[in-house]
């Protein structure tokens, strides 16, 4: 299948492309964990060229490579300066970057983030090529999307434009107090799927009864493990959960009665979507990779 153009996902972790025919589909999809916190700046130029030289001949016409994401960061690629709120994200592609790239038939570009200002400082980064996506398969979606992570986002959307956002540090925070709290005690070994749901769903309940409460709750991980003999796995979901649904309850105010989608992985988005229907929201769960294909496309038509 012929190759139109190239889409590039460069995460922290992970970076991700994809060829894209003429007709829009993938002609095929590569990946590599040379993610932003492995490279040096002068290592994305190679990083890209090895990725993508099984599937396309070295010589040629020129490619364009639409990327969103880590390589657009200040310690990334080459920076990509941050649009503000209220940021139109048909726009994306009209204030990309062009970094620094040997000869090559490939010709990147990086997609900005976006930033919000004004006392209530945010940023993003791949996120927003992402929620292009969302409202390019829903153009009709107005209103509060969800995107469970590492840094778990909230997001309000309108006329096509991120009007305002929110960061919650979940998955970072679960990551430190697993491997560098007193809490780490309490957890480890084989995970039981029964017992860690168990403690994910008790986990929930207090967090968003009480998301003012955390720091005391959090120790209940370790208390639980002594007093009342809770294995690993429960304390694992109880720690999950607790995260989980401190950050829901902390955004009690953004959820109205409206369908919330929520974008990002599976586990993570409906352990999401259980803690909404707590509190009786509606939620629906987006795919994040065909979110952010779907995004990168979006862009590159616009």
């Amino acid at each position: 299948m012929d190759v139109a153009w190239i889409a590039v996902d460069w995460g922290t972790s992970n970076v991700r492309a994809w060829g894209i025919a003429p007709n829009g589909d993938a002609a095929f999809g590569v990946s590599s964990d040379q993610g932003m916190s492995r490279l040096a700046r002068a290592d994305y130029p190679a990083v890209l060229g090895e990725l993508l030289t099984s599937e396309i001949d070295i010589d040629g016409d020129l490619l364009d490579v639409v990327i969103c994401g880590m390589a657009g960061a200040r310690q990334g690629w080459c920076e990509a300066p941050y649009l503000e709120t209220p940021a139109r994200l048909d726009d994306l592609l009209q204030y990309a970057v062009t970094p620094d790239m040997p000869p090559s038939r490939l010709r990147p570009r990086i997609l900005p983030g976006v930033c919000q200002r004004g006392g209530n400082d945010d940023v993003m980064r791949g996120e927003e090529t992402q929620l292009l996506g969302l409202i390019a398969l829903d153009p009709k979606f107005e209103g509060i999307v969800c995107m469970p992570g590492t840094h778990a986002k909230w997001v309000e959307l309108r006329d096509r434009q991120i009007k305002r956002f929110a960061t919650a540090i979940t998955g970072e925070l679960f990551e430190v107090l697993s491997v560098h709290s007193v809490l780490r005690h309490s957890l480890g070994g084989e995970i039981k799927e029964d017992e860690r749901q168990a403690g994910t769903l008790e986990g929930l309940q207090r967090g968003i009864e009480a998301p003012e409460k955390l720091t005391s709750t959090l120790f209940r991980t370790r208390a639980g493990a002594l007093l009342s003999g809770h294995s690993p796995s429960w304390c694992a979901g109880y720690l999950s959960g607790l995260l989980i649904g401190a950050d829901i309850g902390g955004q009690r105010d953004w959820i109205g009665n409206a369908e919330i989608p929520l974008i990002g992985g599976a586990t993570l988005s409906r352990t999401y979507q259980a803690g909404l229907e707590m509190i009786g929201a509606r939620s629906r769960v987006v795919d994040a990779t065909e979110a952010t294909l779907t995004g990168l496309r979006a862009s590159y038509v616009a």
